[in-house]
């Protein structure tokens, strides 16, 4: 096998894995807020499938479009710990 092939795969399953252990991290001190999220600036996918991407929130406030704010905040800031998951919209 090709030497330099197999260390780029190793450089970048280290690299995932890395990513995936730094961003569980990050939002340890943090929850959930739905409700909050403006268009276009949600933290990640919506509860009700509706999309899978942070970012891609289509409208404001949105009750399953999330952002993650700091414990004990959502509710100071007009959100909810639960998200409504309406039905997903027929494409």
């Amino acid at each position: 096998m090709n030497t330099k092939l197999l260390a780029a795969a190793l450089t970048g399953i280290m690299t995932v894995a890395s990513v995936s252990a730094f961003a569980a991290d990050s939002h340890k001190d943090q929850e959930k807020c739905y409700g909050i999220a403006k268009a276009g600036k949600n933290d990640c996918k919506a509860a009700d499938g509706n999309h899978e991407c942070a970012g891609h929130a289509t409208k404001d406030n949105d009750a399953n479009d999330f952002n993650f704010v700091k414990k004990g905040h959502c509710a100071k800031e007009g959100g909810s710990l639960e998200a409504v998951k309406a039905e997903k919209k027929a494409n």
